[in-house]
């Protein structure tokens, strides 16, 4: 990825908060020049359209994503662990307002309408977090700290489409706390017994 200026970084940073407010229509040059204070003509010698700065703003976020789980796969190496600190990570954002919602989830919904290049980096961050999980849950199917019904690759699409369709939920019911407690069974549920 290359490296922005820092203004680059201003704006970027504005546009993803308005992708996980909104959505990919939900804002314009015009929005972003007002809370950054530059002219929309600045905007575009940095991002020439809204394309490249969508674009840019999703590989940044698919970057520190794949950053996130090769950290947590070094510094834990436990599936267990890794599964409840991915999960935590989120319940802290939705807690403390911090983010409240998977940019590209959000971007997801909008899959038929965006732009090609957008969608097949939003498509990308769903593969490499399904493949993640998979690893995290057959890891702790061999060592037998799960226990699953079906094999790991539909149980990790389940997990993750919990955890967006919980982040769903507590931003309908405007509660924090429903994250948790939607994905608490599920753990539950795939934890073996000793």
């Amino acid at each position: 990825m290359t490296e922005l200026s820092p203004k680059a970084n201003e704006i970027a940073l504005h546009a993803r908060r308005m992708l996980i407010a909104g959505g990919y229509k939900s804002f314009s040059y015009a929005d972003i020049a007002e809370r950054v204070q530059i002219r929309k003509a600045s905007i575009h010698h940095h991002f020439p359209s809204k394309v490249d700065l969508v674009r840019t703003v999703v590989a940044q976020y698919c970057e520190e994503a794949r950053a996130g789980m090769a950290a947590l796969d070094h510094q834990l190496n436990d599936p267990l662990a890794e599964l409840n600190a991915y999960i935590g990570y989120w319940s802290h954002c939705i807690e403390d307002g911090s983010s409240l919602f998977c940019l590209c989830a959000m971007l997801a919904a909008e899959l038929p309408t965006l732009p090609e290049e957008i969608a097949a980096e939003v498509s990308g961050h769903f593969r490499d977090l399904s493949g993640w999980l998979t690893s995290l849950l057959e890891k702790g199917q061999s060592q037998g700290t799960f226990q699953l019904q079906d094999a790991p690759d539909v149980e990790a699409k389940a997990l993750m489409a919990t955890v967006h369709g919980a982040m769903l939920s507590a931003r309908a019911f405007n509660r924090a706390g429903l994250f948790h407690q939607i994905l608490q069974p599920v753990l539950n549920r795939i934890v073996a017994t000793a």
